[in-house]
């Protein structure tokens, strides 16, 4: 099992931004503490993904910041990212595995317990929960109740981090469900100051860890 940090995970949202205003946030996420970065580009192809994701990846070498493919195991692959994040309707978590090898991280999607459980079977090293509270990304979001997550927290042995809707606000519904961290989209990509926004969060995220 990869050791990963799910302390603050950035998630990207590219929507009105040019590469250049993307990579530039994602240095201030990086700045700010974020420990975990996901390229989520659903909408481009893959020559546009990977020039995207290498001009990411240059950033987060940079601070010694896992970059994470979301979706595609090939892109990941050509720009030498840490792993990759599957969804439901994604590749399946094992034939991922298969592709990167047992060295590159695998993280998926649970949304209940028996997912969970299957997606570390399967050879996930984490795994993200939620829709915690109703999120803003084109992502198509069904909530998942906090008692789901501590339940999952409590029963698999991989990490496991919330994400959906999630802020330096409204973070405190998690506390001592057992998570490893949150992952946020539009608290850090829609912040005037990424870099500080970053920066709260992981001091919210650390405190949630300890309760």
């Amino acid at each position: 099992m990869n050791k990963v940090d799910l302390t603050v995970y950035l998630v990207t949202d590219s929507t009105n931004l040019t590469l250049e205003q993307l990579t530039q946030t994602v240095e201030k996420a990086c700045k700010g503490g974020v420990t975990l970065v996901q390229l989520r580009e659903k909408q481009r192809g893959g020559k546009e993904y990977l020039e995207y994701a290498k001009a990411v990846k240059a950033i987060t070498d940079r601070y010694r910041i896992p970059l994470i493919i979301d979706d595609r195991a090939d892109i990941a692959l050509a720009c030498d990212a840490a792993g990759v994040h599957v969804g439901s309707e994604d590749l399946p978590v094992a034939d991922v595995r298969k592709l990167l090898g047992p060295e590159k991280i695998v993280g998926a999607t649970a949304k209940t317990v028996a997912a969970a459980l299957k997606a570390e079977a399967d050879g996930a090293d984490y795994v993200g929960t939620g829709a915690i509270y109703p999120t803003t990304t084109k992502v198509k979001t069904v909530l998942t109740d906090v008692s789901v997550l501590k339940e999952i927290c409590h029963t698999i042995r991989i990490p496991v981090c919330a994400i959906g809707g999630l802020n330096c606000d409204n973070c405190g519904i998690l506390t001592g469900t057992g998570i490893s961290g949150v992952a946020v989209v539009s608290a850090i990509m829609k912040s005037p100051n990424p870099e500080e926004a970053a920066r709260k969060l992981k001091q919210k995220s650390e405190e949630l860890k300890r309760s």
